[in-house]
């Protein structure tokens, strides 16, 4: 059973504020945060965040992210508002980046107070968007999968896959995972910070030499892979009656990871219709192929699953709520802690009006005070003035 924080509850509105200064939270503030906190009372408290916001569903205006494609990657905007509250998220993603020493997804985000538009936050969110993607993941598999889960398999292993298995541990209480990765030194890094990870406490480890038999006793199926190609990770055949799959990885056009025969005889979630179709696994399916969003199950609208027997398909693209939920978590808890540094983002000054008075030189005898040079005539009242 999930365990929620309840650290969101009374973080629903962000107020407006009067002061310019914005909050900027660097890598090392949100890894001090988590170390501060401990990484399964953060998990907790971000997915407790999220639950609340896709609950809250209709309150947002939502739209799918803006995406610009490359040969080798992709860089999206991700924005989300509610009436009170502005976010957006900036993400690339470049599977071939680490050949070059660089992270395959880095981001940042602001979030902004919308009823004056000042920007509150400014963050990392290279290490959140794995933080929430788990969180989420685990949101998502609390509904949808078996109550009684307690092995599963995690299909790679790279920077995401340590997230991903100790929110499955601590917040679902799965005991054993079973690991698989093309990349055997991927897995023996899972291994190593897995095993020394107090978090991890309790938590068994198997590595296997394929998917398929790292799935087969699987009661929950995590896919995680970051090549941008169109995959079959997970094929037909390959999982037990009554899995849940969580499917992390196909989250762009022309990048899936799951045998369209495998979506055709489960039942499938998504976050947001409209993307999902676009950049899911979800994109090799016909357009009337019937999902369900994750928000009408935790609403209680729509069932999860019907019965053990059934496979159940999360088909997470990632979405801006997400970031909107995270974003919000990270401004309340780094207030509390007072954690980060505030910034001069945005420009104060004395006359609004007067944006000039910036870049005025300190020589100018105008620039010293607009005010006492009194405010500029026209022609006619010059002439009144000196009649």
């Amino acid at each position: 059973m999930l365990i929620f924080s309840k650290e969101c509850e009374a973080t629903m509105n962000t107020p407006a504020t009067s002061s310019l200064n914005t909050l900027f939270l660097s890598p090392q503030d949100v890894a001090g945060i988590v170390r501060q906190q401990g990484l399964a009372q953060t998990l907790k408290g971000l997915a407790e965040c999220i639950r609340q916001d896709f609950l809250r569903w209709q309150d947002f205006d939502k739209s799918a992210r803006l995406a610009s494609h490359s040969p080798g990657g992709v860089i999206e905007l991700m924005p989300i508002a509610d009436a009170h509250t502005y976010t957006f998220k900036y993400v690339n993603g470049h599977p071939k980046n680490t050949a070059l020493g660089l992270s395959t997804v880095m981001a940042f985000g602001v979030l902004a107070d919308v009823a004056t538009g000042v920007p509150l936050l400014i963050s990392e969110l290279t290490l959140t968007t794995a933080l929430r993607t788990a969180a989420t993941s685990a949101v998502a598999a609390c509904a949808l999968a078996r109550p009684d889960s307690r092995v599963m398999a995690l299909i790679g292993n790279g920077a995401q896959s340590e997230f991903q298995a100790l929110a499955f541990h601590q917040l679902l209480g799965i005991e054993e995972i079973n690991l698989y990765d093309i990349d055997p030194a991927a897995t023996a890094k899972l291994m190593r910070n897995l095993q020394a990870s107090p978090d991890a406490k309790g938590l068994r480890l198997r590595a296997f030499g394929n998917t398929a038999e790292a799935v087969r006793h699987a009661d929950i199926v995590t896919t995680v892979t970051a090549d941008k190609a169109r995959a079959t990770v997970i094929t037909a055949g390959m999982l037990k009656p009554g899995t849940h799959l969580n499917a992390v990885g196909g989250d762009c056009p022309g990048k899936t990871e799951i045998h369209a025969d495998v979506l055709a005889s489960a039942k499938v979630f998504v976050e947001y219709e409209p993307q999902t179709r676009v950049e899911g696994d979800l994109q090799q399916m016909r357009p009337d192929f019937s999902v369900t969003e994750l928000w009408q199950v935790l609403a209680g609208e729509k069932t999860g699953r019907d019965n053990a027997a059934q496979i159940t398909v999360f088909d997470s693209v990632g979405f801006a709520l997400e970031d909107f939920s995270a974003l919000r978590y990270l401004h309340d808890t780094a207030l509390a802690l007072a954690t980060g540094n505030a910034i001069a983002l945005i420009p104060r000054l004395d006359d609004p009006k007067n944006l000039y008075q910036l870049i005025k030189p300190a020589s100018d005898p105008l620039s010293a005070s607009d005010a006492a040079a009194g405010p500029v005539m026209q022609a006619d009242e010059k002439q009144a003035a000196l009649a």
